[in-house]
């Protein structure tokens, strides 16, 4: 059998569906007897551990309840968000409402202060 370059097998490779693609990594892995899944049970668990002492590296800042001065916090809203004032106007009429999402805890702590300072109620998750 004549040796196929690394060129030859790419290209018949391409050629190939998932399914015959999916067939020829069984067999591969029967043949050899390896696997073609990544080992995650050892070296994952540290960084996750890691990961959940350190907390949450993105949260949602949310809006639960507006308090007696809605026309302070709408201003905070379109202050945070940059929207106009339409805009902010609706978010804090639909509650609960997610002012940010994915923002640092530093900036969600921020946002929260002032949005409370305004009289409203606010959850971070």
């Amino acid at each position: 059998m004549a040796k196929l370059t690394n060129e030859e097998i790419i290209a018949s490779l391409k050629e190939m569906t998932i399914i015959e693609l999916n067939d020829l990594v069984k067999a591969i892995e029967e043949e050899f007897g390896v696997t073609a899944a990544m080992p995650t049970a050892g070296v994952a668990a540290p960084v996750e551990e890691e990961a959940a002492a350190a907390g949450p590296s993105e949260v949602d800042v949310i809006l639960t309840e507006v308090g007696q001065a809605k026309v302070a916090v709408i201003k905070v809203v379109k202050e945070v968000t940059g929207k106009g004032l339409v805009e902010a106007k609706a978010l804090v009429d639909k509650l609960p409402a997610t002012i940010k999402e994915k923002v640092k805890p530093e900036e969600a702590d921020e946002i929260k202060k002032k949005l409370m300072e305004a009289g409203a109620v606010v959850d971070i998750k």
